[in-house]
């Protein structure tokens, strides 16, 4: 094993991939967002109702 391997951490990415999804119908989509952030929360065209509706950040999909 290498002393470099040893002395050498890994870095966390700034960004973070999130599951936005719909408060009225379920509808779903990925945003991009900081690690340090606060959750996010966007009004945002929903196709299903046609309408403008509140959507919530549900889960972390992956780092970026």
């Amino acid at each position: 094993m290498f002393l470099t391997n040893i002395l050498l951490k890994r870095v966390k990415s700034k960004n973070i991939m999130v599951q936005m999804e719909s408060v009225v119908s379920g509808h779903t989509f990925n945003k991009i967002r900081e690690r340090l952030g606060d959750k996010l929360e966007v009004i945002r065209f929903d196709p299903f109702i046609q309408q403008e509706c509140l959507y919530k950040e549900k889960k972390k999909v992956r780092s970026m």
